[in-house]
């Protein structure tokens, strides 16, 4: 009988717990459809701003930095920073016209090793302090690039630091023994024996296989070992 009477009530309350969210579904039907509505037009929007205005534009970035990339790598870096006057633009007016995506980003990186080559340190330092780093490998050899931006323009101790962080974060048997050695010279003119032979000890012990480095990195340990 209890069961009975207990099963009757919980039939009771769902009723009523049904009957409450019609009601409640009915005195703001309005305002529910109209969230639904909200959320309906931002998924649109976010599709279409995707589709068909980031997408495109994403891609438009990416052809332009695609042309400059090729100057750069043939050592045109005047032509890869500011165009050929006919169909590429440059690395600076991609940064200008595609704020915001990959491409413009990356070719703030460019932008400012293609100064840096041309000896313009102090506007490659800006295009380099404002790439943001996605790769290490190539975050790596942007940090290297504004270390010797740094050192160019008198501020040894922090270009040191930062060769020497560009290392440790390539890590790689190409460059790493490079930016030591370079960073090792700048703490020697710096007076820090102590810090230039770390530098050159790490080279040696680690980066043997580089031969162009490593077959030459005993002459400078001895230096600073006197």
């Amino acid at each position: 009988m209890a069961t009975q009477k207990k099963n009757t009530n919980q039939g009771l309350n769902a009723e009523e717990m049904l009957s409450r969210s019609e009601t409640f579904i009915e005195k703001n039907k309005k305002s529910i459809i109209g969230v639904v509505v909200a959320v309906v037009v931002v998924v649109v929007a976010v599709v279409l701003y995707k589709n068909y205005y980031s997408a495109p534009r994403e891609e438009r970035a990416s052809d332009a930095l695609f042309r400059g990339q090729a100057y750069f790598m043939a050592g045109d870096y005047e032509t890869a920073l500011n165009g050929d006057s006919v169909s590429y633009f440059g690395f600076a007016r991609v940064i200008a016209d595609y704020d915001g995506t990959d491409a413009a980003n990356l070719a703030k990186a460019y932008a400012g090793i293609s100064l840096a080559k041309n000896g313009k340190y102090e506007e490659a330092v800006s295009y380099l302090q404002d790439y943001e780093a996605t790769d290490d490998y190539f975050a790596a050899t942007v940090m290297a690039a504004l270390g010797n931006c740094k050192v160019n323009l008198g501020s040894l101790e922090e270009g040191a630091s930062l060769l020497v962080d560009a290392a440790g974060k390539a890590d790689a048997n190409s460059l790493s023994p490079v930016w030591l050695r370079q960073a090792g010279i700048v703490y020697e003119k710096l007076g820090r024996k102590a810090d230039a032979l770390k530098c050159y000890t790490e080279v040696k012990e680690k980066y043997a296989a580089n031969p162009v480095i490593a077959n030459d990195i005993d002459k400078y340990i001895e230096r600073v070992s006197e």
